[in-house]
């Protein structure tokens, strides 16, 4: 299959800084997420699908009516306009790497891709590879995913003689704050089954996802003149500073666990001497383990409140996501097509679990079975972040052959 003009979609879809903004209070949290959204409009119009629009909220949906002989499943194809805000955003600088040689690359005289730290390198040789230049990420995530996407319904509309089924296509904004699906419903999605594009690794099929919380703790402490403070004054920070000391040194964090490991992540601190708000990221791949980590935070409070008297503590725990496993269980098929999908590109499919999340994870509680694809690329959220044309090629593929099989399955009553 051919999917002419990708690069260029990429180079353009990056060119627009997209950043989210954590702790804002506006929806979406950047305006700036509104000029891809519109351009993506105005592309997918000029693709055919007529119905594109942008909603007042920023997501971006459209239609590609089936023409498949039966009466099929409706699939939506899901990639997030936002990029991290954990690093710069913008301007993005690309950097081609064509005819890659294998050897590290060198962004910076501060900043090297070394090979020895990504491995999966060594398997691109003789392939373009796509970086920023050091300054910001790439946004590969997930402007990747959104070009790969493009790419098939431009296939697809250019073959009317493939099968496929009714396609629905939403771009959302704010994913990489855990805001995605805050403003759309299932209805609005309108479709039976969904595909979030937004993986790394070339065949990884992800149906499991963190579950994930948030938990603040906002200390009080009493604050004087610091001249005249003995016996008088509690410091919130020095409380704080104690909390994240009391963590285990050597296991429970992101730095000190892989695999299944979940973790408890100290991750933002604000305030002064009278009050400070200290913010965590819980992690586990189950509900009980979630709630392990949360009572670990508050029998450590509870210790460290005794070195401080006067101080009083508040603990405030928000759900975030659910691991979408327990959904995607009770619906086999839709993880099967993709698996399948994949064999016929020639990959081998990997079936994974992830160690974060995705709009797929809330979409799949709110009753939309929303596994994830790979997009190709690797290192998201960080100025090293790179993805292979290639493999953004094959990812298109991927995705086009999905819909072939989603056109042979007819739709339960």
């Amino acid at each position: 299959m051919e999917f002419p003009g990708m690069l260029e979609r990429f180079l353009a879809y990056i060119a627009v800084d997209t950043q989210s903004a954590e702790g804002s209070t506006a929806f979406p949290s950047t305006e700036k997420q509104f000029q891809l959204a519109e351009m993506l409009q105005r592309e997918l119009q000029e693709i055919g699908l007529a119905d594109a629009r942008v909603t007042k909220n920023c997501y971006v949906l459209a239609t590609l009516p089936g023409n498949s002989q039966l009466e099929t499943p409706t699939i939506a194809l899901i990639a997030h306009l936002d990029t991290s805000p954990d690093v710069p955003g913008g301007p993005v600088k690309a950097l081609l790497h064509r005819h890659y040689d294998g050897k590290d690359i060198v962004l910076s005289e501060d900043l090297v891709i070394k090979t020895a730290e990504n491995p999966l390198l060594l398997g691109k040789v003789g392939k373009t590879i796509i970086t920023a230049d050091g300054t910001t990420l790439l946004g590969a995530d997930n402007k990747a995913g959104i070009t790969e996407i493009m790419a098939a319904l431009k296939y697809l509309v250019d073959h009317p003689e493939e099968p496929r089924p009714r396609i629905r296509v939403v771009f959302t904004p704010d994913e990489e704050i855990g805001r995605g699906t805050e403003k759309i419903t299932v209805a609005e999605i309108d479709a039976d089954y969904a595909y979030t594009v937004d993986g790394e690794k070339l065949g990884d099929i992800e149906d499991e996802t963190f579950c994930a919380d948030s938990l603040e703790v906002v200390i009080r402490g009493v604050n004087v003149h610091p001249g005249f403070a003995k016996g008088k004054m509690v410091n919130a920070l020095k409380v704080a500073a104690a909390l994240v000391t009391a963590l285990p040194p050597d296991r429970l964090s992101p730095e000190t666990t892989s695999g299944k490991e979940g973790y408890v992540h100290p991750h933002q601190v604000s305030g002064g001497v009278e009050a400070c708000t200290l913010k965590f990221l819980l992690r586990d791949f189950s509900s009980a383990g979630l709630k392990e980590h949360a009572d670990t935070i508050r029998t450590l409070l509870d210790q460290v409140l005794l070195n401080f008297p006067g101080a009083e503590a508040q603990v405030n725990l928000i759900e975030s996501y659910r691991n979408m496993k327990e959904v995607l269980d009770n619906h086999p098929l839709v993880l099967e097509m993709a698996l399948q999908a994949v064999r016929e590109s020639g990959l081998d499919p990997n079936r994974q679990s992830i160690r974060g999340g995705t709009d797929g994870a809330r979409l799949s509680f709110m009753g939309l079975p929303t596994p994830n694809i790979f997009t190709g690329g690797s290192n998201f959220h960080s100025r090293q972040e790179w993805i292979a044309l290639e493999d953004m090629h094959k990812t298109a593929e991927v995705l086009v052959r999905l819909l072939k099989l989603w056109a042979k399955a007819e739709k339960k009553a």
